[in-house]
């Protein structure tokens, strides 16, 4: 199986330079991620057989290239299955809805040539099993994203935002480097010398804090997020959907692969760290989410809160796992890895959505948005499906990720640590506000975009995106209803990889009455996700029935109440920024030094007040815009070293031999 995995992505490499050819023409694009869709869900299925193959096997190869004393050493296990799903299953849904969308796309040329690299560095990634090969994927992975950010090279804003996410993709790797430098003394670098080396505990916990700031500034932790919001919209819409919903597990599997795996039996304390920086990432992304306009800003920040469920799961079950509470921690990884699962499927359609009504308005402001659902009712419809499922409601899939790494939470009384029962029921808090916020934010995004009158003339005229789009958007829809309905199957495909990470599994369901979830035992909590759903298509076709049947069929014509506003102008109604102004004069003051600037008209005029909202990001101000002043201020003043005279040239380079040669003796 490892060879079909390895062949796959020899073939996506391949496309990269037949990329070039294929920008300059016609039908290249669909030539292209055609080429690239097949060979995606190939390596999904033949992925999907390894994990269900009951024997669970562990296949490796090894290639002769890179160090020469060392060669490329490549595994496929349970964990590396179910990432490769992840991976190309979002990346055959991106294809298939680049088939259309890519059809428009103003330069090709500096899109389809890293697309299939991109996707090859990402499948790279979860198959190496030595720390160079690692690091040379995960760069590989993060060039090419980064080729893709800056494609629209002309507008500012994508430069800028290519030129952060460079800055800290070069953060991220050298702390890996550092984490594995110090794993790999005495060790070497291969993973299966790793696995067998005892590093000392004091030497395990520095390399918990390296790989949870490298693989936290890939997923988007905060404070280490300040890439995501700028990077993620500024992307084609398919490769944004990628790098939001596939590309930060990708960074979500560094950290399992090395923490869960490469480690020795955790620690509690390593758990505290990653509960204290999850919580507050999944409370924070959301709460900016909220404070935006730009609608795959939105989306962007969002991830930011989904990724900080998936490390609160990740750090219940190091918790427990440091405990011997094994049951336990296998609940909790799994509902970080079903999160995982999940947020792939609903975060790409919310993309491929937004992607869709910026293709038909060419705006991504929401304000300019409003009454799409009459023009674009397809995506509107998809679109309700992922807004429902993010926001955590059944039947959908996102409820079921997250009743489960509740669940575990409630479980936090049985450990014996005084700081995890205090630090856990606070950071359950967090998650619970969260997902109050998640719900209130996709309210807003669904209300002002897609429903109400046109807002502006590109809205007035916008119209249903092409057929391959919409095939993508109602596949992953399908999808995010099947793994809500029927959520026992993929807790059990789970099952190995739970078991080869925290060396316990959650008990058996697909075998439960109904298809019931049962994490823990029947008198505690269960789930029915078909029971829910069934009930949901009873109640919505009985009362529709009941609607059409019962209501009068007289037509009557009266004066409609309009809150006392005779002006059908669209301006007056709720805007995006006014539908969250509630929260941002409870949270704003303090999480974004938010001032509101109202322009009231004179009272002889009939326009509407207006109301200008400035927000500061400050974690960016107080963390990252020193920083850059310094280094600004450095590379200034340190530029006059390039016209210096030959003789001050030739004593500089003396002085520097001697400060070496200092070193050297001491």
């Amino acid at each position: 199986m490892i060879s079909v995995a390895l062949w796959s992505v020899a073939l996506l490499l391949s496309l990269a330079p037949v990329g070039i050819a294929l920008s300059t023409r016609p039908r290249g694009s669909i030539v292209l991620y055609g080429a690239c869709l097949a060979v995606t869900a190939t390596l999904c299925i033949a992925a999907l057989l390894h994990l269900f193959d009951p024997a669970h096997p562990v296949s490796s190869a090894t290639l002769p290239i890179g160090l020469p004393w060392l060669g490329a050493h490549f595994r496929l296990d349970a964990l590396s299955a179910f990432f490769l799903v992840v991976i190309n299953l979002g990346g055959a849904a991106a294809s298939l809805f680049a088939l259309g969308y890519g059809a428009h796309e103003e330069s090709p040329g500096r899109v389809l040539p890293f697309y299939p690299a991109y996707l090859a560095g990402m499948n790279t990634v979860v198959l190496t099993n030595d720390a160079f090969s690692f690091l040379v994927a995960w760069e590989f992975m993060s060039l090419t994203s980064w080729a893709l950010v800056v494609a629209h090279h002309r507008e500012a804003q994508n430069v800028r935002a290519g030129y952060v996410y460079l800055l800290m993709a070069s953060f991220g790797t050298l702390a890996l480097l550092l984490a594995f430098g110090l794993l790999a003394n005495g060790a070497g670098y291969d993973f299966d010398a790793i696995r067998a080396s005892h590093p000392s505990a004091a030497l395990a916990g520095m390399v918990v804090i390296l790989v949870l700031l490298g693989a936290g500034s890939k997923a988007g932790l905060v404070p280490l997020h300040a890439w995501l919001p700028l990077a993620h919209p500024a992307a084609p819409s398919h490769v944004s959907a990628l790098m939001s919903g596939v590309m930060t597990k990708v960074a979500v599997y560094g950290f399992v692969r090395i923490v869960f795996d490469l480690l020795p039996e955790p620690e509690w304390w390593w758990s505290m760290v990653v509960l204290l920086v999850g919580g507050p990432t999944a409370t924070l992304g959301v709460l900016y989410a909220l404070m935006q306009r730009d609608i795959k800003r939105v989306l962007a920040y969002s991830t930011i809160e989904n990724i900080g469920i998936i490390f609160t799961g990740l750090g219940l079950a190091l918790a427990f796992k440091a405990q011997g509470l094994d049951w336990v921690a296998a609940l909790a990884f799994t509902a970080a890895m079903l999160h995982v699962f999940n947020h792939a499927l609903f975060k790409s359609l919310l993309f491929f959505g937004a992607g869709a009504v910026l293709e038909a308005t060419g705006a991504r402001d929401m304000e300019k948005f409003g009454g799409l659902i009459h023009r674009m009712p397809r995506t509107a419809f998809a679109m309700l499906v992922g807004c429902v499922a993010i926001s955590a409601l059944p039947p959908f899939n996102g409820f079921v990720s997250e009743w489960l790494t509740f669940q575990a939470i409630l479980l936090s009384p049985q450990l014996p640590s005084w700081g995890l029962k205090l630090a856990i029921p606070a950071v359950g808090g967090l998650l619970a506000l969260a997902a109050a916020f998640a719900a209130a934010c996709f309210v807003k995004l669904y209300g002002i975009s897609f429903l109400g009158r046109p807002r502006s003339d590109v809205a007035a005229a916008a119209h249903e995106t092409d057929r391959f789009s919409l095939a993508a958007m109602f596949a992953l829809a399908a999808l995010c209803l099947v793994a809500g309905v029927l959520p026992g199957l993929f807790i059990d495909a789970l099952a190995p990889v739970s078991k080869a990470m925290v060396g316990n599994v959650m008990p058996h369901q697909t075998g439960l009455q109904w298809l019931t979830i049962v994490p823990i035992a029947e008198s505690r909590s269960s789930y029915n996700g078909l029971l829910v759903f069934l009930f949901v298509a009873l109640c919505g076709t009985a009362a529709a029935s009941a609607i059409h049947r019962l209501a009068s069929d007289r037509l009557r014509r009266a004066p409609a109440w309009d809150c006392g506003y005779p002006d059908p102008n669209p301006a007056i109604q709720y805007s995006a920024s006014s539908f969250s102004q509630p929260i941002r004069r409870v949270f704003g003051s303090v999480i974004f030094a938010a001032r509101e600037i109202g322009e009231m008209p004179p009272p002889s005029s009939r326009a509407p007040a207006r109301l200008t909202v400035e927000l500061h990001d400050l974690i960016w101000e107080a963390l990252y815009a020193p920083i850059a002043k310094a280094i600004s201020f450095a590379t200034e003043h340190i530029n006059v070293l390039q016209f210096l005279t030959i003789r001050r040239y030739l004593t500089l380079v003396f002085v520097a031999l001697i400060v070496l040669l200092l070193v050297v003796a001491l």
